[in-house]
């Protein structure tokens, strides 16, 4: 099966940089794997963009990000996964990246922004992640106390919301299991 034929219109954006493949997962509802292959950065981060909001358009909504042989992400291209994210949790659906690169994964550690992605190890991890429900935190996470992703300054929610880091003013949300987000 072609990527147009999972998500129309998917491959009018490629870019010679970056690759990306479509599979459905199997046995999750709206879940979709996007193979990647190359790097993202800020010339093709734009790309990336439209051809992602392509597939959360056609309604797949628990996004899987394979990343074995992505090399390279720039501060530019995990500000396209925060926006897939935010995308995503606003709509109840999930996004997760699996087989991580070290070196990608240490963009993702040096910019603060490990702790709002589920990462996984493998593609069994991260379809299990959806077919046993996303929560990784029991429902009585609160009161919540996280270092803040940004400043690193100990906070406290004690419901879920959006609020305000009292260091470094950045706006976090807490979602209801207790997990962090930029807000």
């Amino acid at each position: 099966m072609t990527n147009d034929e999972i998500v129309i219109g998917f491959d009018t954006e490629k870019d010679d940089s970056l690759k990306i493949d479509l599979k459905r997962i199997e046995g999750v509802v709206n879940g979709l794997i996007l193979v990647l292959t190359g790097y993202i950065d800020t010339y093709n981060s734009n790309s990336f963009q439209k051809r992602v909001q392509k597939a959360i358009d056609a309604s797949f909504l628990n996004l899987a990000f394979d990343c074995r042989a992505l090399n390279y992400v720039s501060s530019t291209g995990i500000g396209s996964f925060t926006t897939f994210l935010k995308t995503l949790k606003a709509s109840n659906g999930s996004l997760v990246l699996f087989e991580v690169q070290p070196k990608v994964l240490e963009v993702f550690q040096l910019l603060g922004f490990s702790s709002f992605f589920n990462i996984k190890d493998s593609q069994e991890a991260a379809e299990n992640f959806f077919k046993n429900g996303s929560s990784s935190i029991s429902n009585g996470a609160f009161p919540q106390i996280f270092d803040c992703p940004i400043c690193a300054k100990k906070l406290k929610a004690s419901k879920s919301g959006r609020f305000r880091c009292s260091g470094c003013k950045t706006i976090l949300a807490v979602d209801e299991t207790g997990r962090v987000f930029l807000g």
